[in-house]
Order: structure tokens, then C-alpha cells, then sequence
């Protein structure tokens, strides 16, 4: 599996987090297909760089692709992949498609659509932590889909920006878009 470059991160976080709905996440042996992505930026009061570069979101101003890993209400592990310094694109779901039997292990499950169709869940069965905040990603190509945009979900400041994108019809998002728009395949 051939890893998209950073060049091809190094761009506005809701250009890429549009992007990256049909490619392929891998990490330690395990992964899928990204259906559900929100993008932030640092203009955005809902970013964790809106107040700029600090200890906890210092992996947001590093290079383009790495990881920027943060923890949500003292229990979930999130995954977001840098673009831009200060941008970056959280990962909210997978389609499982590799790995099966890892991710069920560390989620203590085994229903395909259970195991990754939110952040906190696709932390958890990826095994992602701490220690992989900075890191590098491999995400690859993958096949053109279907993309529609809507409201970001579970934050509290500029909810209505519609910078969040899903497959059309996947089963594995997080949760259904209620307010939505088209977008043609990439």
C-alpha cells in the first residue's frame, strides 16, 4: 500500500477532510476505508488551535499527514490528521476492512458496524494513545465515493459549519446526516 505524501495534506482541512471520505487507514495491522470526517481550522472556534500552539495541540502546527491525538471527556483516544499548520481533520469513522480480529479484541466486540462508526470507538479498536500523537499515518487511495456534507456534531461552538463529510449510505458512520448536502465523487 502506497501512502499519500504530505504535499497531498498540506492543504485547507476541509478540502482534505472531503478528500479523505473513500481512502484507506491503516495503523499497527488494522484499519478500513474512511466513511466520516470533520474538518477545523484554526480561524474556528471549535478547533483545538484556535487559541494557537500550546502543549496539548502542539502536534496541530507540526507537518502536514502526522497524527494529532487528543482525548475526549478523560476517556476516548481521537484520531486527527494534520493539513495545514494548524488544521487538521478528525477521523470520526472507518469501514472496517483489515485487521477484524485486532480491532474486536480491543473493542470486545465483533460487529463490523459496532467497531469503529465513531471516534471514540475507532480510537479504541485502532489501540490508539498518546504516544502516537506526532506520529506518522499511512493512509492510501482508494476508491472515489459518493460525498455529502453536513453540521459538524458533539461540539458546542459553530455547529452549524458544514464541515463535516460522509460516504452517501454507508452504514458505518457515526450517525445519520440530517441536514445535508450533495457533493459529486472525488
Amino acid at each position: 500500500m502506497t501512502c499519500l505524501t504530505p504535499d497531498w495534506f498540506d492543504r485547507d482541512a476541509p478540502a482534505v477532510a472531503r478528500d479523505l471520505v473513500g481512502t484507506v487507514l491503516s495503523l499497527r495491522g488494522a484499519g478500513g476505508r474512511i466513511v466520516e470526517t470533520e474538518a477545523y481550522t484554526q480561524t474556528d472556534p471549535a478547533s483545538h488551535s484556535f487559541r494557537g500552539p500550546g502543549l496539548r495541540n502542539r502536534s496541530m502546527f507540526g507537518p502536514p499527514g502526522r497524527a494529532y491525538v487528543y482525548r475526549s471527556y478523560g476517556i476516548h483516544w481521537c484520531l486527527n490528521v494534520v493539513c495545514r499548520s494548524g488544521e487538521a481533520v478528525l477521523i470520526r469513522a472507518i469501514e472496517p476492512t483489515h485487521g477484524l480480529g485486532l480491532m474486536a479484541a480491543r473493542r470486545g466486540m465483533s460487529a463490523p458496524r459496532a467497531l469503529c462508526s465513531g471516534p471514540g470507538k475507532l480510537g479504541q479498536a485502532l489501540g490508539i494513545g498518546p504516544e502516537d500523537d506526532g506520529g506518522d499515518l499511512c493512509i492510501a487511495a482508494g476508491a472515489p465515493s459518493a460525498v455529502i456534507a453536513g453540521p459538524r456534531i458533539g461540539i458546542t461552538r459553530a455547529v452549524d459549519v458544514p464541515w463535516r463529510f460522509g460516504e452517501d449510505g454507508s452504514p458505518f458512520l457515526s450517525r445519520p446526516f440530517r441536514e445535508h448536502s450533495s457533493l459529486t465523487a472525488r
